[in-house]
C-alpha cells in the first residue's frame, strides 16, 4: 500500500526566518519518521518580513499585525493549503482574529502542548518565551481555559532580560553561554515557585537549552506543534508501522 500525505500544510513563516527554518526541519523529520523512504512533507510557506512585524508589535499595533498575517494566510488558502499554522509563538496573540478571517482551519500552538501536559498529569507549569508571550496571556489563558493548567511566569525584570536574549541574540543566530546560564536560572526560579514542568514557548529558545537540560520536564511547544501538523496532514493515512 502506498501511503500519501492527504492534506497540504500551509506555513506562515518569517517570524523569524530562523524559526521558520526550524519548523520546516521538524515537520519534514516527523513526516519521514512516519512514512520512511524518501518522504518529506508537502507544504506551502508564505514568508513575511519579521522586521515589519516586530516593529508593529513593539508599538502595540496588533490589529495591523493581524491584518498582515491574515493576508498571508489567504495566499496559503488560495494556494490549496488544507490548514494553516504560524511558525512562531508570539504571533498567536492574534490567532483568533486570523482564524476568523480565513476559511481553512488554523492549528493553534497551545493545543498540542495542552494535550501533552494534561496527559502527563501536570497542573502547574512555568512559561518561558518572549515578553509578549509571557505577559499578554494568550497562551496561558488558553491552557487554563481548555486544559485546566495553571501557568507561572518569571518576575518582570527576568521577563525583560529573557525577551532581550530572544530578540537581540537568538533571532539573529547568536548563542551565548551566559544567556544559557541565565535561562536555566529562570527555570530554577519557576520550579521553586511550584512549577512541575517548563513550557518552552519560543521557537528560538531550544537553540539555547535542550529540553533534557531543564531542572524539570520540558515541553517544546514548537516541536509539539510541528508534530501535530504532520498528524493532521496524514489524517486517514496509515503510519509506517501500520503498513502490511
Amino acid at each position: 500500500m502506498t501511503v500519501r500525505q492527504t492534506q497540504l500544510i500551509g506555513l506562515l513563516g518569517g517570524m523569524s526566518w530562523e524559526s521558520s527554518a526550524l519548523y520546516y526541519r521538524l515537520i519534514n523529520e516527523a513526516t519521514h519518521r512516519r512514512l520512511g523512504g524518501h518522504h518529506n512533507a508537502r507544504s506551502l510557506m508564505f514568508t513575511l518580513d519579521f522586521d515589519e512585524l516586530n516593529d508593529l508589535a513593539a508599538r502595540g499595533e496588533w490589529e495591523r499585525v493581524a491584518e498582515v498575517i491574515t493576508k498571508a494566510a489567504r495566499h496559503l488558502e488560495a494556494g490549496g493549503a488544507a490548514f494553516a499554522m504560524m511558525t512562531a509563538v508570539t504571533a498567536h496573540y492574534v490567532a483568533d482574529k486570523v482564524a476568523e478571517a480565513i476559511k481553512i482551519p488554523l492549528l493553534h500552538i497551545a493545543d498540542p502542548t495542552g494535550k501533552s501536559l494534561q496527559a502527563a498529569g501536570h497542573q502547574r507549569v512555568g512559561l518561558l518565551g518572549t515578553r509578549y508571550t509571557m505577559e499578554l496571556g494568550f497562551l496561558a489563558e488558553r491552557l487554563q481555559r481548555q486544559f485546566g493548567i495553571e501557568v507561572l511566569v518569571p518576575p518582570e525584570e527576568e521577563r525583560t532580560a529573557l525577551h532581550r536574549i530572544i530578540i537581540d541574540e537568538l533571532t539573529l543566530g547568536i548563542v551565548k553561554p551566559e544567556s544559557r546560564a541565565e535561562l536555566l536560572q529562570l527555570a530554577n526560579g519557576l520550579e521553586a515557585r511550584g512549577a512541575d514542568a517548563i513550557v518552552v514557548a519560543c521557537t528560538e529558545l531550544p537553540l539555547l537549552v535542550a529540553m533534557e537540560d531543564y531542572p524539570m520536564p520540558g515541553y517544546d511547544v514548537v516541536r509539539l506543534h510541528a508534530e501535530a501538523a504532520v498528524e493532521l496532514a496524514l489524517a486517514g493515512a496509515p503510519s509506517q508501522d501500520e503498513r502490511g
